[in-house]
């Protein structure tokens, strides 16, 4: 289905006396974990601005060491190799114009993209040499076919999320690479509910975990996460405590954090800023929210130790304890990095939120409208 996608911290924490200040600390230390201390003291994320020639949707990302991937519409491919310093642009050209929102990178030159749209838009490419060729590898054989997301275990095994067709969703496994996809059997999936869909907001309905472990998620008067523990072969549907008051509401992501802890999150796109329950982790073997604020659509999460990064397109939140409590992220409106800041319209939008956020070795890349990007870089541990 087509997207259609602060807390003062001084509260917590009395005024301490100077010449008592050892002893309570010590004591209060009994208390207050790490994560919390380091959510008092922290200082702030590092942000470089860029905007792309190609002022389009980005709706996937990526990230392999300092190798930068965005994707988006209109065949749009931009990748920088130099952890976000500079960007090429990459695009797949071909006659079939779709709407790249999802991305599997293996390594610095070899990446799946993932085209989403109506019949012959679903497509996937691939490329070994960085993006400066493609290849077309699969398009789905169905008219009313629409690929929503797709991930990798490894360079073999990986797996497609599409919406449903015969009243299942359309699940198809890989084992070599690729090249060749098998639909998972209809018995082994529980069957469609009245009004579920699936969204291909950010190519995030659909992530892997180690050992086998899969999931997808869906929506549309319902939220519901589906469960794999053997590399797709079989699932199991649990309901979510988000947002479902409307057929374009429900999970519209999910992440892992560095715990490899599980997260829902999503809303509703035709009411991005309202106020309801937009997230969502698994604790004691179910499933229960998590207090965020509320604070509108989330499409995106990514974590890198114990910071984590959500985002929709009109705000962001940012969590220091592996995702157990949030706070709005405030986008800087200027930057002493590398990358100059542009003033106009980055100033404005930057500070609104984003529609995909990837990361690995310590860096985020978040992504958005009108081709702006940010990449937020983490204090180097002395």
């Amino acid at each position: 289905m087509t997207d259609t996608t602060q807390k003062n911290n001084n509260d917590n924490y009395p005024m301490l006396l100077p010449n008592k200040k050892s002893f309570i600390l010590l004591a209060l230390l009994s208390f207050i974990t790490f994560s919390q201390l380091s959510h008092a003291l922290q200082t702030p994320l590092q942000w470089q601005f860029k905007q792309l020639p190609a002022k389009v949707s980005l709706r996937g990302s990526a990230i392999k060491e300092h190798s930068l991937w965005v994707t988006g519409a209109n065949n749009t491919v931009f990748v920088s190799q130099d952890g976000g310093i500079s960007w090429q642009d990459k695009s797949v050209k071909s006659s079939i114009i779709t709407d790249f929102r999802d991305i599997a990178l293996f390594d610095s030159q070899t990446a799946i993209i993932m085209g989403a749209g109506s019949g012959e838009l679903s497509v996937l490419y691939k490329t070994s040499d960085g993006g400066n060729s493609w290849q077309p590898m699969y398009q789905t054989p169905h008219k009313q076919g629409f690929f929503d997301s797709i991930a990798f275990w490894d360079e073999k095994q990986g797996l497609l999320m599409g919406d449903p067709i015969d009243g299942y969703f359309v699940i198809k496994k890989t084992t070599d690479g690729g090249k060749t996809w098998q639909r998972i059997k209809h018995s082994n999936i529980p069957a469609l509910q009245e009004k579920e869909v699936a969204f291909a907001a950010s190519g995030n309905t659909l992530i892997i975990g180690k050992q086998g472990k899969a999931w997808f998620a869906t929506g549309g008067f319902s939220a519901w996460v589906y469960h794999s523990n053997d590399y797709g072969e079989t699932w199991q549907r649990r309901s979510v405590p988000i947002h479902k008051a409307s057929q374009t509401s429900g999970v519209y992501a999910l992440a892992l954090n560095s715990n490899n802890e599980v997260f829902a999150l999503g809303g509703d796109y035709l009411a991005r800023s309202a106020n309801y329950s937009n997230m969502a982790s698994i604790k004691n073997n179910s499933w229960q929210s998590v207090n965020n604020d509320q604070r509108g659509l989330r499409t995106a999460m990514a974590c890198q130790q114990a910071i984590c990064i959500s985002t929709g397109k009109l705000s962001t939140d940012v969590s220091y304890d592996h995702g157990n409590s949030w706070q709005a992220l405030s986008v800087p409106s200027n930057s002493q990095n590398s990358i100059k800041p542009i003033k106009s319209p980055l100033s404005k939008s930057l500070n609104n939120g984003f529609y995909t956020i990837a990361s690995d070795n310590n860096t985020f890349i978040a992504a958005g409208a009108k081709g702006n990007i940010a990449v937020i870089s983490l204090p180097v541990k002395e």
